[in-house]
């Protein structure tokens, strides 16, 4: 028998212990799911945005594999506490692959950053998804931006559009998804009206996909607006022929909207994509943000940027930075700071530049926040591969008959699957009462006396 451990259960670890029992050869191999939380399927359930029910759904597919009769789900089980270190891990298992995403945001580095009002669009994401990390409360009453007109949204790829729509989507198309309660009210309430998206290089080189960025458009009462000026920059604009066919796509659609500008009688909210314009520091009054100043940019011919020593300033009671993600360092496994990754090889965690038996990674820690959902299936298979090629001297060590056991005995209370069942059950139920569909529980100890009434 092998037994293995796969810490996180987002797609890269739910892929990971799919093809742990799609390709193994080992007779009785069992799979161990750990988690943090007492919720499955990670970046799924607490980072697509709720009105994206098509991607959400992928939930279901996460479902089946958890649901294989090899394959168990351990929730509520965190690494580094409780004695629960990647060696003890290592004394339970034959082989450990960590999955755990990169859970740390990029900061700006420029001054006013820590102002009120200044957030991560991470922050605002875990807020809006019920993460129980996130305080139910953050983005709730006076001075946390949403009492004021204007937003500015820093970067151009797919988080920046989904935080951008959900400021300017209307509620009561919100009202229909699992969003938490607490967030539909104060989203309800909000009272910003203009949200600018703002990218330091040209729309020829953001990073958003094409039909996230035609969805800002179909927004009801929402006017989008691009300013000329701005596109006259990009060389990509007039002749976009080099460009891979998703920017070019992404050209068609802010054509489209450049002719035209963000004003309007009927219009609720404008969205207003700017390019070219890199943050330079954000501007308080009485200690909250009131604008960012920019500089503006241009081409350096060499596909980045310079800048010109022109500024300008936007208003901004709210301003959300969503310019990349960096994973954090796990106590007990190597950690490359410059990448943010875990050293390895094919998925071989590196210990001082050689392979340490039994221990692997897969998905972002592995590889950097790079691809979409789909790209940690091959990551995975390529872990999976290196761990299966290891299988006979991994199955030759000793490690503990009962696992779960072991983590009791340390003090861990896993949730088990039914245990998650039960959440599903209360979240329906909270819903029902709501007069809504299924709603998310936002804080650890409802998720945690939910799953109670599954046990």
């Amino acid at each position: 028998m092998l037994r293995v451990a796969v810490v996180g259960s987002g797609p890269s670890g739910v892929y990971t212990a799919q093809s742990l029992v799609q390709q193994s050869t080992v007779p009785g191999i069992r799979v161990d799911v750990l988690d943090r939380l007492p919720c499955p399927y990670g970046l799924v359930r607490y980072g697509v945005a709720p009105d994206h029910e098509k991607i959400k759904s992928l939930q279901q597919n996460l479902r089946a594999v958890l649901e294989d009769e090899r394959i168990t789900f351990v929730g509520d089980v965190e690494i580094g506490t409780r004695g629960l270190t990647p060696a003890r891990l290592l004394e339970l298992y034959h082989a450990v692959v960590y999955c755990v995403g990169a859970a740390r945001d990029r900061r700006l580095g420029v001054p006013g950053e820590d102002l009120a009002g200044s957030c991560s669009a991470t922050d605002f994401v875990s807020w809006y998804s019920a993460h129980p990390d996130a305080s139910a409360n953050g983005f709730t009453g006076s001075g946390t931006g949403l009492d004021g007109r204007s937003a500015v949204v820093i970067g151009v790829g797919n988080v920046a559009v989904d935080v951008t729509r959900i400021l300017a989507r209307g509620v009561d198309e919100l009202r229909p998804t699992d969003v938490p309660e607490g967030a539909l009210r104060a989203l309800e309430a909000s009272r910003v009206r203009e949200v600018h998206m703002v990218g330091r290089r040209g729309p020829g080189q953001a990073k958003f996909t094409t039909k996230e960025l035609r969805e800002l458009g179909g927004l009801p009462g929402v006017r989008v607006g691009v300013e000329a000026a701005d596109l006259a920059l990009d060389p990509s604009f007039a002749d976009p022929s080099g460009l891979p066919a998703v920017n070019r796509r992404n050209l068609e659609v802010v054509r489209g909207w450049a002719a035209g500008d963000a004003d309007g009688d009927g219009v609720a909210r404008a969205i207003r994509l700017r390019f070219f314009l890199r943050p330079v520091e954000l501007l308080g009054e009485n200690g909250h943000v009131a604008a960012v100043r920019f500089e503006r940019t241009e081409p350096d011919g060499a596909g980045g940027v310079r800048g010109t020593g022109r500024f300008e300033e936007i208003e901004a009671q709210l301003v959300l930075r969503a310019v990349g993600y960096k994973g954090v360092p796990l106590p007990g496994l190597p950690f490359d700071e410059a990448r943010g990754t875990v050293p390895n090889e094919a998925g071989r965690v590196l210990r001082e530049g050689a392979p340490s038996l039994g221990e692997y990674v897969a998905g972002w820690i592995k590889r950097g926040p790079t691809g979409v959902i789909g790209t940690n299936r091959p990551c995975a298979k390529e872990t999976v591969t290196s761990l299966l090629a290891d299988a006979a001297e991994l199955a030759g060590r000793e490690v503990a008959r009962d696992p779960l056991g072991a983590l009791r005995d340390l003090g861990h209370e896993p949730v088990a699957w039914r245990g998650w069942l039960s959440i599903e059950e209360a979240e329906s139920a909270l819903g029902h009462a709501l007069g809504r569909g299924r709603v998310k529980i936002p804080d650890w100890a409802g998720l945690r006396a939910a799953a109670r009434e599954g046990v």
